[in-house]
């Protein structure tokens, strides 16, 4: 059976993010002298895509320029997305494509997380699974190299090679950019786009046959989910002893086009979680599972890093959580009455209504 709740998060929060100081807090709309002030404090800033960035594929208006006056300042500019449908490689792509300078190194999305935490977690802990039966010259078995390893891999099953040995799997409900992380990190990956077009049928005495030996599920934004991937991430998680749960993030909605928003991941993990019973492990924002490699590769206290986003549950809580800095733009999902609303806890330290406004009130 699958684990109960478990999330990719710290285990000592900042202070700032509890119940009652972040309440208490009214966040600042940007102006010149705060936006000065901001820039002087911070040296890095994290970006979300969706809603900040783009809003599908159209840039929001200033965001190169923006871009390239921080650069020009000395600021590190980091990428961190829960929108899992694309590697980083990719994202790389979609930036350049857009006419953005940014590298696969300055981009951290939840797809590339999933992968991570199987990876650092070293899982599975005492066994591997997925059988890669290979016709064996002798009886006798033997440990493979990785040169052999690797060769037998790239060989069509039906040829005769060397060894037996097992390969870890992961059922994905998701996009291409989750598949692609996880064959980076050296997974394999079954569903995501392969069974867009499969069925599931209510057949008397027929059995849904699903692979035993998966050790994970990973869901994420799925355009093509369908009752097939539902029905075999279910029993995955149910049936087969040990098998992780994990969400690149719970995101209800999200501009996947630039005219309006869409469901998002949260819709697919939901349903899991209602078939399952079973609450996911989350490695997305507002989980700091990102921010430990965040902290890795570019050196630099989260007191002087300020989160940029759209959304106050994922972007600004993330931020928060880490001790970062937070402005949140209205360019995305959060509008000033949702921001403005009494029951609304999660306040960022500023606001305003789109990432360029930082230059114009800099007056560069």
């Amino acid at each position: 059976m699958g684990q109960g709740s478990m999330e990719a998060t710290n285990p000592n929060p900042n202070p700032r993010s509890m119940s009652g100081v972040a309440a208490s807090s009214a966040a600042e709309l940007l102006c010149c002298a705060n936006a000065r002030a901001l820039l002087d404090s911070v040296d890095a800033f994290l970006f979300d895509c969706d809603g900040v960035i783009w809003k599908g594929d159209k840039l929001i208006d200033g965001v190169p320029q923006t871009l390239d006056m921080l650069r020009s300042k000395g600021k590190k500019l980091v990428f961190v997305t829960n929108n899992s449908t694309k590697s980083r490689i990719q994202y790389a792509n979609k930036f350049q494509s857009l006419g953005l300078s940014v590298n696969q190194d300055e981009i951290f999305s939840s797809s590339f997380a999933a992968a991570m935490y199987l990876k650092v977690n070293q899982f599975p802990p005492h066994k591997k699974v997925r059988f890669l039966v290979i016709e064996a010259k002798s009886p006798a078995l033997y440990q493979p190299t990785t040169q052999e390893f690797c060769t037998a891999l790239l060989q069509p099953l039906s040829l005769s090679s060397h060894f037996v040995t097992q390969i870890f799997c992961v059922y994905v409900i998701g996009g291409e950019g989750i598949v692609q992380e996880l064959q980076l990190a050296g997974f394999t990956a079954l569903g995501g786009p392969e069974d867009a077009e499969k069925r599931a049928q209510w057949k008397s005495n027929c059995l849904f046959e699903h692979d035993k030996d998966v050790g994970a599920v990973v869901v994420g934004l799925d355009p093509d989910i369908n009752y097939y991937k539902l029905q075999y991430a279910t029993l995955c998680i149910r049936e087969n002893p040990g098998c992780l749960f994990i969400a690149t993030n719970r995101d209800s909605v999200g501009h996947m086009t630039d005219l309006q928003e869409w469901p998002g991941a949260g819709c697919m993990v939901a349903a899991v979680c209602g078939s399952t019973e079973q609450e996911p492990i989350v490695v997305g924002k507002p989980s700091n599972f990102m921010m430990d490699f965040l902290l890795q590769k570019f050196n630099v206290s989260t007191s002087r890093m300020c989160m940029v986003g759209d959304r106050l549950d994922t972007d600004i809580l993330f931020g928060q959580n880490a001790g970062c800095k937070t402005l949140l733009v209205l360019s995305g999902v959060t509008t000033q009455s949702t921001l403005d609303d009494p029951s609304n806890s999660i306040k960022p330290d500023y606001y305003t209504n789109k990432v360029s406004d930082i230059l114009s009130l800099l007056g560069e």
